[in-house]
């Protein structure tokens, strides 16, 4: 069984202050039956581990780079990441592949760079609204899966994040058979791929305006096991209703 994992993304949100909506949402869900995750910026990776220490809340980065050291201003290594304190890192998401130019071979090396450090990647794919349009959705999340994911990896080191690219921020949300056919292709190519015992077991989670009035429809969709949510992870009255719909689902 893949244990279901509720995953928040807080982008370039957050200052000391903010660790008190981690003890709220401890407070919350002292032992939830899923998984959780927290992604804060990484001035605040080590705080937040020290603030979730007594509880299974899991921390993550948003990003690594993909060497281990060396001269790279401003970047964060996952060896860094993990000796803070973190267990996951997010790579490839989509303001990253937009923003940062960043291609499937510099997510494959990421991906790669977290692996060998002892994190689980969270590796995120998705299509823009235009890639939409012209019906080219699975092409895309094909290439995308094929270009940046390592050829060795294990279903305990990776979480597959689908984002389509024009709901993430919009309130816009696909439909859930939308959703489902893009859910369903991707597990039916990592089991290609990886073979079935991994394939099956990989978990892959729905990303794009996430929140607590659309979570138990989402969640009921095939080959959903989860969310990375955004916006509504900043605070945990709007992250910790996703967290109980996610246990109920």
């Amino acid at each position: 069984m893949r244990k279901k994992l509720a995953a928040g993304n807080w982008k370039m949100n957050g200052l000391s202050a903010s660790l008190t909506e981690l003890e709220t949402l401890k407070t919350a869900h002292p032992a939830p039956s899923v998984e959780v995750l927290i992604c804060p910026p990484s001035t605040l990776i080590t705080s937040a581990v020290v603030t979730a220490a007594d509880h299974p809340l899991q921390i993550g980065g948003q990003d690594c780079h993909a060497n281990e050291a060396g001269a790279h201003t401003g970047d964060i290594s996952a060896a860094m990441i993990k000796d803070a304190g973190a267990s996951y890192v997010l790579t490839g998401h989509s303001e990253r592949r937009t923003d940062h130019n960043e291609s499937d071979a510099t997510i494959r090396a990421k991906t790669r760079a977290a692996h060998e450090a002892g994190l689980t990647a969270v590796v995120c794919i998705g299509e823009t609204l235009e890639e939409r349009e012209a019906a080219n959705t699975l092409q895309i999340i094909a290439g995308q899966l094929a270009a940046s994911l390592p050829d060795i990896l294990a279903a305990e080191n990776t979480v597959i994040a689908y984002e389509p690219v024009w709901a993430i921020g919009t309130g816009k949300v696909p439909t859930t058979n939308q959703i489902g056919e893009v859910h369903d292709f991707i597990r039916t190519k990592l089991e290609q791929r990886y073979g079935e015992g991994v394939g099956r077991s990989i978990r892959i989670l729905y990303g794009g305006s996430v929140k607590a009035s659309n979570a138990d429809e989402i969640f009921a969709v095939s080959n959903v096991d989860g969310a990375l949510v955004g916006g509504a992870s900043l605070k945990a009255s709007d992250f910790g209703p996703i967290v109980t719909a996610l246990e109920n689902a």
